[in-house]
Parts: structure tokens; C-alpha cells; sequence
């Protein structure tokens, strides 16, 4: 974990107001278990956890998944000299806990890690930010690691399922803790439905993550079709998307 004590100190400091005039006693977990001990799932947290965060000059934006959502990508772990020190959602690192960072999943999300090289697979809740090293999708915990027998190797190629939320598996929505709204940006618009359909179809899938749509809105008594992307999660999020420029003359859609 080569900047995980930079974020520790950027995310500590942001949660520190929210945490420290609850408690200071350290949580006990059993080993090998994902949701036994205090579970930190205040709406404080969700807030602060949810916002975005620069590592290293690079903007991070914590988003929102589904149950069954998966992704592939490497693992690592991080172990005993973290264990006991403060996670990113105000918890305490226990290397024998079923527990990830991620760089993006809300806290508390379960998932599923499946080693690729040979079936292998844990339950997980995320309680940390992280890994902050290029390609990294995933930090497992010292016993997760275990379980799917990678802490020889040090990392492993795996496939993340989603299966839950606030260490809970099976929820079908994210908690309402997590305050959150959909935020569109619109890119263009049309008078005719065909030309608004081929520059959404052009543009359906930006940077990996923003999907294309078309509303159609009526302007001076005509009809007019406003394309736009939809996946970010903040207002913040969709500012700097905007400032690069890519789309000329586009705007924050706020319906």
C-alpha cells in the first residue's frame, strides 16, 4: 500500500469532527468474520465517505453499485503493519476480519472476491479507501487474502461481486444514509429525434463510466431533444467533467 498513509491523513481529517466525540475505544472483531464488532454505519460517515477525495493529484469519486454489479481487476492486501490503525469510515483495521478498501464502493458494501487463478473466493465488507497503486482494484485484509490464497503472491487477478450493503447480503437498495443524488449533464440538443438518437448513440458510453440519454422537452411550441449522460454522483463530480471541455456549451440538467 504504497499511499495509504495519504489518505489516511486526507480522509482522517474530514472524519475526525464526525467520530472521535463518539467513541474512542478500539472494535473487537472475530476472526474471519465480516460483520461481527461495531459496524460504523452513522449517516455522518455515508456523507463524508461519499464525498470526492485527491490522492496523490488524482480526484477520486465515490459512487454508488447495485447488487450484482461485478468487476474484474487486481488484488492486493495490506496487513500487520496496519492492523489497529484507523480505517478510512472511522473503524479500526483488524488484519483478521473479513474487510477490503476500495477506492470508490460506498462503505459497508459486501462483496464477493473470486481469485481467478483457482476458484478461490471470500465475503467482504468495505471499510477502507484504497489501493492507490496503478491497476489495483481491491485491497483485501490479511485473512481474506488467505482465503483465497494469494498472500504468497502478494496479488492476484479477481472478479468483485456486489451481494450487499451495510454488512448486510441481499439488501436490495443502499442505505438512506447515504445521501445521494443523480446528477445529468447535457451535451446536446436536437430538433429531430434521429440526429439526437445518432449523437447519443456516438457518445453512449463517455469515459468509462457516463451513459448516454435522450428527453424529449418542447421549446417556443416545438419538440426539442436534449441528449445527456447520467452517471455522476455529485455536483462536484459533474463540474469538472464539465471544465474540461469536452462538450461544448454543456450544462448541469438539475430535473
Amino acid at each position: 500500500m504504497l499511499f495509504r498513509t495519504s489518505i489516511k491523513v486526507v480522509l482522517s481529517i474530514v472524519l475526525i469532527g464526525f467520530f472521535w466525540g463518539c467513541s474512542t475505544k478500539k472494535y473487537v472483531y472475530s476472526e474471519g468474520d465480516y460483520t461481527s464488532g461495531k459496524i460504523n454505519n452513522s449517516a455522518n460517515m455515508h456523507r463524508a465517505t461519499m464525498q470526492p477525495y485527491t490522492v496523490m493529484g488524482k480526484t477520486y469519486y465515490p459512487t454508488r453499485v447495485s447488487i450484482g454489479d461485478s468487476f474484474s481487476g487486481i488484488a492486493s492486501w495490506y496487513g500487520p503493519s496496519f492492523h489497529n490503525k484507523l480505517t478510512s469510515n472511522g473503524e479500526y483495521y483488524n488484519m483478521y476480519a473479513m474487510t477490503a478498501a476500495h477506492k470508490t464502493f460506498p462503505m459497508n458494501t459486501v462483496v464477493k472476491v473470486t481469485n481467478l487463478e483457482n476458484g478461490r473466493s471470500a465475503v467482504v465488507r468495505i471499510n477502507d479507501r484504497g489501493p492507490f497503486v496503478k491497476n489495483r482494484i481491491i485491497d483485501l485484509s490479511n485473512a481474506a487474502a488467505r482465503k483465497i490464497d494469494m498472500i504468497k503472491k502478494g496479488t492476484a487477478p479477481v472478479r468483485i461481486e456486489v451481494i450487499g450493503f451495510n454488512g448486510v447480503i441481499g439488501k436490495q437498495s443502499v442505505t438512506k444514509s447515504i445521501v445521494l443524488k443523480d446528477y445529468f449533464v447535457q451535451i446536446g440538443a436536437f430538433r429531430k429525434k434521429d440526429g439526437a438518437q445518432r449523437y447519443a448513440s456516438r457518445y453512449s458510453l463517455v469515459d468509462g463510466r457516463y451513459r448516454s440519454g435522450i428527453k424529449k422537452g418542447y421549446k417556443d411550441g416545438y419538440a426539442l431533444y436534449r441528449v445527456y449522460l447520467k452517471g455522476f454522483r455529485s455536483e462536484n463530480e459533474a463540474r469538472d467533467f464539465i471544465s474540461r471541455g469536452k462538450f461544448f456549451g454543456s450544462f448541469i440538467l438539475r430535473e
